[in-house]
């Protein structure tokens, strides 16, 4: 792999997380701060829907037809048009029609993912350098909550204008992409493989099983923390809520070094525990950290965001790929992103947008009373640790902690639920050894 081919590839992955991250950490926030709060659970489980739609699209066209890199390009240039509408949308408080943009958007964007890594991984000479590559798209939404927050945009619908832009130079970008065929051109269709029908077989091997149940039920309160920080935040006192949150995938990276030695140490079943009981803390700190409003607790529960993926994504993915038979692997993938990011999210995003409802008025009240923030791009950065008590009249503050600690409590009772269940029922043995073996292999 020359330096020009790794050079196009890490402007690849830095884009297509830069293009998502924009808008989707604040979008709580930007529609919270133009009173459509209301709309912020559907908005969010467009996300959900295009997950479980974008591999039977990978299937049966972009796998088949066209070279990857060209899709892509495609799919980035009319998502990134949908994504322009957006702003006009939220300015005629048309909500409806703004959750339909946004599925339309997720819907080219869902199936990306995934294209950009086979674009990377059929342009590489060694497929140990895809880590390197892939840094690079943490890097890519890192940055984007950096700019929204520097730019004071976390609150603006001009983030989706950001994201649109974004979408629409990788777009370009893509056809300047070293040529990529799909992967199964001139084969024939197997509905079976498309539906993941093999992968479902799997289902009756008990601990893989009660691993699938636990994953999709643990990421119902983990679909709270995505909707919902970026409306919290700036009640609690923090002005950049969007580089504050980007503190999250900062200790993602930091993690992610050390997930090869804790799982050597600790094995499959306590490291997505750990993993499960991190989310259990986040939104117990999150919780009694409200009344009081207190920063460091607010603060750790972001920085946990590196244990709460990890521990538990990461290492989920590595205990499918070894359970499944090696011509299934891409199947039982499929099927726990279909059950994790598609159908437990999907209903978490739901089960939040109903519990916001009890909350919606206090800190849409709170909300309303506190003044817009008007500083620096470098002054920015300051801000991600650093947070100032609104100053509110009255118990507006008060009333809407009470509310703000009612509502994480409630995931994080779920999540510890979904962490005894997973503690008393999954028993595999042979998985942490197995998997160990086979990266020493």
């Amino acid at each position: 792999m020359n330096s020009n081919i790794r050079l196009r590839l890490s402007v690849m992955m830095f884009l297509q997380l830069f293009v998502w991250g924009t808008w989707f950490t604040t979008l709580s926030l930007a529609l919270s701060s133009n009173g459509m709060s209301g709309v912020i659970g559907g908005a969010y489980a467009a996300v959900p829907i295009a997950a479980i739609i974008a591999p039977l699209f990978l299937g049966l066209i972009s796998d088949r037809f066209f070279n990857c890199e060209k899709t892509m390009g495609v799919l980035h240039l009319i998502g990134g048009g949908l994504l322009l509408l957006a702003p006009s949308l939220i300015a005629k408080g048309q909500g409806d029609t703004l959750s339909w943009i946004i599925t339309l958007h997720m819907l080219c964007y869902m199936p990306t993912l995934a294209l950009s890594n086979t674009v990377a991984f059929s342009n590489i000479d060694d497929r140990n350098k895809f880590p390197a590559l892939r840094v690079w798209g943490t890097i890519g939404w890192i940055a984007a909550g950096l700019v929204v927050g520097g730019l004071g945009m976390s609150n603006s619908p001009e983030i989706f204008t950001l994201g649109a832009f974004s979408a629409i130079s990788l777009g370009v970008l893509c056809f300047f992409m070293p040529k990529t065929p799909p992967p199964a051109k001139g084969k024939p269709i197997n509905i079976g493989t498309l539906l993941m029908f093999d992968a479902f077989k799997m289902l009756g091997n008990p601990s893989f099983l009660v691993f699938i149940i636990c994953s999709t039920l643990i990421c119902v309160p983990l679909a709270y923390y995505f909707a919902y920080t970026a409306v919290y935040l700036p009640q609690i006192g923090f002005q950049a809520p969007a580089s504050t949150m980007a503190l999250g995938q900062v200790s993602e990276i930091f993690f992610m070094l050390l997930v090869p030695f804790f799982f050597r140490k600790f094995g499959v079943k306590i490291m997505i525990l750990i993993g499960m009981l991190a989310w259990v803390a986040r939104y117990m700190l999150f919780a009694f950290g409200a009344p009081d409003q207190v920063v460091w607790m607010i603060l750790l529960g972001v920085v946990l965001h590196g244990i709460c993926y990890d521990f538990f994504f990461v290492t989920g993915f590595m205990y499918t790929d070894k359970k499944a038979p090696k011509e299934v692997r891409s199947q039982a993938q499929s099927l726990l992103v279909f059950f994790t990011q598609g159908v437990g999210m999907f209903f978490g995003y739901k089960i939040a947008g109903a519990k916001f409802e009890a909350v919606k008025e206090s800190s849409n009240a709170l909300a309303g009373a506190i003044e817009s923030p008007d500083f620096g791009f470098w002054e920015s950065f300051g801000k991600m640790l650093l947070a100032e008590k609104p100053d509110a009249s009255g118990t507006l503050a008060q009333d809407a902690m009470a509310n703000w600690k009612t509502f994480w409590m409630f995931p994080s009772i779920m999540a510890l639920v979904v962490a005894g269940i997973f503690f008393v029922s999954f028993f595999d043995k042979g998985s942490s050894e197995e998997i160990s073996t086979k990266e020493q292999d």
